[in-house]
C-alpha cells in the first residue's frame, strides 16, 4: 500500500463537519464516495482532525492508502468531481506510514467576526453587533491564555478526550482600519471540542463588559466545565494551518481575499 497525504480546502456552511456520521453529510463522506467512484474500491479517509458543523477549512490535510500509485490527473479529476464548495490544492505521496491526525505538531484556527450585516460575509464571517467592545479588555484575557495548560473548563465534551492539556503557543487579536471587523488566531498542540467558540463567546462577554477577565481567568483556573457553555457562531471559525515536521505549506492567501477585501495590511494587530 501507498499513502498518501491530501491538502484540501472547504467552505463547512453546507456540511456537518470532517466526521462521517449517519443521515448527515460531512466533507469525509464526501471524498470517500467521489475516491470510490474514481478507485472502484472502499478507501477510507483519516482525517488531521474533527471541525465543527458550518465551520470551513482553509487549510485541512486527510491521509489514504492506495494500492497503487496515483496518476497525475487525479487532482483535476477529483475536483471535477467534487462539490464547488470543496477543493483539493495537493496530493502528496509520503514515505512510510504517517499520521493526517496524530503526527501534526501544530493547529492554527483563524476566527472572523463582522459588525455591520453584510450579505456577501453571511456565511463566511459571523455576524455581532457590538456597539461599544473594550479591545484593550479582550487582549488581556488573550494574554492569560498562553499561562495555562488544561482546558477542560473550555471545553464541550472533557470526558470524550484522553487529556484535556493543550499547548497554546499563540494568541492574537487583529482588527480593520474601519473598525467594523475582528479577527482572532489561535495556535496551539491541540485544541478540545468547541474549545475556540466557547472562548471566542466569553471573550466577546469580556468586551461587551458582561464578564470580567477576573472571572474568565477563575473559570479557566477551576478545571470545571459548566452544565451549558455557550459557543460563538460556526461560520466564522477556520481551521486555517497545520503543520507536521514533514509538511510545513503556508494557506493560500487568497481564501482570505473576501474577509479583507482584497487589501494588504488589511488587519492591524492589538
Amino acid at each position: 500500500m501507498i499513502r498518501y497525504f491530501f491538502h484540501i480546502v472547504y467552505n463547512g456552511a453546507n456540511y456537518r463537519g470532517w466526521q462521517r456520521q449517519s443521515k448527515v453529510i460531512t466533507i469525509q463522506e464526501v471524498f470517500e464516495d467521489r475516491l470510490k467512484q474514481v478507485f472502484k474500491y472502499d478507501i477510507p479517509c483519516l482525517g488531521c482532525g474533527r471541525t465543527d458543523a458550518g465551520v470551513h477549512a482553509a487549510q485541512y490535510f486527510f491521509h489514504i492508502d492506495l494500492k497503487s500509485e496515483i496518476k497525475s490527473d487525479l487532482i483535476f479529476i477529483l475536483n471535477k468531481a467534487l462539490p464547488k464548495d470543496i477543493s483539493v490544492l495537493d496530493i502528496i505521496k509520503m514515505e512510510g506510514e504517517p499520521h493526517a491526525q496524530f503526527d501534526a505538531t501544530e493547529r492554527t484556527y483563524d476566527y472572523f467576526i463582522h459588525t455591520a450585516k453584510n450579505p456577501f460575509l453571511a456565511d463566511l464571517s459571523s455576524y455581532y453587533l457590538l456597539e461599544e467592545i473594550d479591545l484593550n479588555e479582550i487582549k488581556k484575557a488573550l494574554l492569560i491564555i498562553p499561562n495555562y495548560t488544561d482546558f477542560r473548563a473550555f471545553c464541550k465534551t472533557p470526558d470524550r478526550h484522553s487529556s484535556t492539556i493543550c499547548n497554546v503557543k499563540s494568541v492574537k487579536l487583529f482588527y480593520n482600519q474601519q473598525n467594523n471587523r475582528l479577527r482572532f488566531r489561535f495556535t496551539s498542540s491541540k485544541f478540545l471540542k468547541s474549545m475556540i467558540r466557547i472562548i471566542v463567546f466569553k471573550l466577546l462577554e469580556i468586551g461587551k463588559g458582561e464578564l470580567s477577565v477576573y472571572e474568565f481567568e477563575n473559570q479557566l483556573k477551576s478545571k470545571e466545565t459548566p452544565r451549558y457553555n455557550n459557543l460563538a457562531y460556526p461560520q466564522g471559525l477556520y481551521l486555517s494551518k497545520i503543520t507536521y515536521p514533514f509538511i510545513d505549506i503556508e494557506p493560500k492567501e487568497e481564501i482570505f481575499d473576501i474577509l479583507q477585501n482584497r487589501t494588504d495590511n488589511f488587519w492591524q494587530e492589538i
